[in-house]
């Protein structure tokens, strides 16, 4: 079966698992490394548990914000924690809708039921929100907050763009999925492939995630540091190895990345040699 025959659900399940086997990608899990916590088979069980939230979202007949709970709740299933809820923000638009146009107008059609359910998704994860963000996950007034303003699911992520690359997506159409899927169908098949892509657009802004979690100036020298390995002027194995040593993962751009081969695999990217 080619990629192009593949339903949607199955396409976003093949780049799932094909983001965290490509190795190395600097700091993140894949074939070479685990967490302490979280192992490549818990991003393995993730990828299939979420496969019925992904063919709920191929029907185009529910709520994206409520199919995005429904991955999250699906996926919890595991000690490993979060493995893909960034990846669910963008996979389950792109897969409702087919591709990023059709997730585009999705998108515009969310509502204060999508916005409600996501925010029930993201307390279900450990992912943490910038302090004293006034739509704070972890405050129970939150949700109040947001049937006032009568907040769609896309207006949460316009709250979040500046701060968050993946919410950024939704606002901006996409355009680090759409340059991850070219690079993808430039650079040619197979994992190599993803790992430079994964490097390129690490190279092309601060990772969000890192800004989060160390700090801007952390997250600007390790996009920095990337453009060097790209440029042949430092090591690709020694750059995994301090961002593992020093607990640096990009998660977000790994979030993209996965979006970008789902739109990649649509397009008649091979993933195998």
């Amino acid at each position: 079966m080619t990629c192009l025959l593949m339903r949607a659900a199955e396409r976003a399940q093949l780049a799932m698992m094909l983001e965290v086997c490509a190795y190395p990608k600097p700091g993140n899990v894949d074939r070479c490394h685990d967490y302490p916590d979280t192992r490549l088979e818990h991003f393995l069980a993730s990828t299939i548990f979420a496969r019925t939230a992904l063919e709920e979202a191929e029907t185009g007949t529910g709520r994206i914000g409520e199919i995005i709970k429904h991955a999250v709740r699906d996926t919890n299933c595991h000690k490993g924690g979060n493995t893909h809820f960034g990846a669910f923000i963008l996979l389950i638009p792109l897969v409702f809708g087919k591709n990023i146009a059709g997730a585009l107008s999705a998108i515009e059609k969310t509502d204060v039921s999508d916005a409600v359910a996501f925010y029930k998704a993201f307390a279900m994860t450990s992912v943490k929100m910038k302090a004293a963000d006034e739509l704070d996950v972890n405050d129970p007034h939150t949700l109040t907050v947001i049937r006032e303003r009568d907040m769609t699911l896309l207006d949460v992520m316009r709250h979040s763009a500046e701060n968050d690359m993946v919410a950024r997506e939704w606002v901006t159409g996409f355009p680090l999925t759409r340059r991850g899927a070219d690079l993808l169908k430039q650079i040619g098949s197979g994992r190599q492939a993803i790992v430079q892509a994964f490097l390129t657009l690490l190279a092309s802004e601060p990772d969000t995630f890192i800004i989060k979690k160390h700090g801007m100036e952390v997250a600007r020298q390790t996009m920095l540091t990337a453009r060097e390995v790209l440029d042949g002027r430092y090591s690709l194995e020694q750059f995994d190895a301090e961002c593992i040593e020093r607990d640096i993962n990009p998660g977000s751009i790994a979030d993209i990345i996965i979006a970008s081969i789902y739109t990649a695999l649509g397009e008649g990217w091979s993933w195998d040699y």
